[in-house]
């Protein structure tokens, strides 16, 4: 074993304590369970901390019209060229990619702490991706219909599948389950990209009015959307996500999370990262519906070796201290919180407190609004846990899926 946190020796009782990987309260050990470390890795923290932020510059541009996002220009703005050929270089794809790969630690670290506790693993991470579908399916309906839960509840079936094979096996097994995904993909944004969604188009007024009208028309085509989406992701996003997470699994076994990359391999990442990405942004200029779906294919393949330099960045920096980009790691252990915020507040002030925004925005707005929504979020989560060990989000989603397991304390009528 390569990493620290599998490789430390019994814990302390004044150590920092994950609360989410520690066992139900009132599960037993057995005597000759073997206990491994449960303090949280500073490294993976912050790398979610900056995944959870950077999801929310992705997804703002859909928190008014879902299904299509922003709207262009009839003659595109110079900003927004600009803006977009960034976003394809450094956000789009790349922190739901991150994401992914972060799940798939996640279950990795659970499963071996479970066994190592001398629990029944599966029953209970079964018990986790169960309640996360269900509440990805009330966020999806009842919020915003740009749910990612759901698939990464899905998905994580399909990962535990492949937990035990080695690093070399599941990096073959998650090319395959990418590159099998992205081909689907592909077929189905081809086939479907000619319509024009421009901001002086017909198909942006119709777009504009359905999303912009009383919350119960709203919740018709949310659940409309999230019935759709329920039906693709067994064939396009449950394998993709799915390969994402095993890539995380070997990614976690060999020490990436502690010790980053080798210099060629860094190398390596940044160049297919930038050249995909160069490719998806000369096809996105181009205008021409096909050509755009294709961008969006190599924007979600070069997003991989991106979503991995940003990994090895934060290593480098954090060098898993809880004292070092200290803001971040604060967000990372309110992810799930935070991201439910995100759609909170991005559907109140695009569909109902503002919709004229949807009208008015340009990119490089959507990108200032993201930014300081970002600080927003870094005050509010160093600010909770001031005052709270978990976030109120996390601390339900635990309770829900470990409520059955835990045995409620023997009184003492003596």
């Amino acid at each position: 074993m390569l990493t620290s946190e599998r490789n430390s020796a019994h814990v302390s009782a004044n150590q920092p304590i994950d609360e989410w990987s520690t066992p139900p309260s009132g599960a037993t050990l057995p005597a000759s369970a073997t206990i491994i470390s449960t303090q949280r890795n500073a490294n993976i923290d912050a790398i979610r901390g900056l995944a959870v932020l950077g999801i929310f510059f992705m997804n703002i541009y859909f928190m008014g019209m879902t299904f299509y996002g922003y709207a262009p220009h009839e003659t595109p703005l110079l900003s927004d060229q600009v803006i977009e050929a960034f976003n394809l270089l450094f956000i789009k794809v790349r922190f739901i990619s991150l994401f992914s790969i972060l799940f798939g630690v996640g279950l990795f670290i659970q499963y071996q702490r479970f066994n190592a506790q001398g629990l029944n693993a599966y029953p209970r991470l079964r018990s986790r991706l169960k309640w996360l579908m269900a509440l990805g399916l009330i966020h999806g309906i009842l919020i915003w219909s740009g749910d990612i839960l759901l698939t990464y509840g899905i998905s994580g079936f399909l990962a535990l599948c492949y937990k035990d094979l080695s690093i070399d096996a599941l990096k073959r097994k998650a090319n395959i389950f990418i590159f099998g995904a992205l081909v689907i993909i592909t077929l189905i944004t081809v086939s479907s990209a000619d319509k024009s969604f421009i901001r002086e188009s017909s198909l942006f007024a119709q777009q504009y009015s359905a999303w912009t009208s009383s919350y119960a028309d709203q919740l018709v085509l949310q659940l409309m959307q999230v019935g759709y989406m329920a039906l693709v992701i067994p064939f396009t996003l449950m394998w993709l996500t799915a390969g994402l997470m095993l890539l995380g699994m070997a990614l976690y076994q060999q020490g990436t999370f502690e010790q980053g990359f080798s210099k060629t391999t860094l190398i390596q990442l940044v160049i297919a990262s930038v050249s995909l990405s160069l490719i998806a942004i000369l096809l996105g200029l181009t205008q021409r519906p096909i050509l755009v779906a294709l961008s969006d294919t190599l924007a979600m393949l070069s997003a991989i070796p991106m979503a991995q330099i940003y990994i090895h960045i934060i290593v480098k920096i954090c060098k898993n201290s809880p004292k070092i980009l200290t803001s971040l790691q604060n967000v990372g252990k309110l992810a799930f919180s935070l991201y439910i915020l995100q759609s909170i507040v991005g559907v109140l002030v695009f569909r109902h407190l503002a919709p004229e925004l949807l009208l008015q925005l340009d990119r490089w707005q959507y990108m200032v609004m993201a930014i300081v929504y970002s600080i927003v979020q870094l005050l509010l989560a160093s600010l909770y846990l001031r005052y709270f060990k978990q976030g109120p989000l996390e601390k339900f989603w635990r309770y829900l899926a470990f409520k059955k397991y835990a045995t409620p304390p023997v009184k003492n009528h003596i």
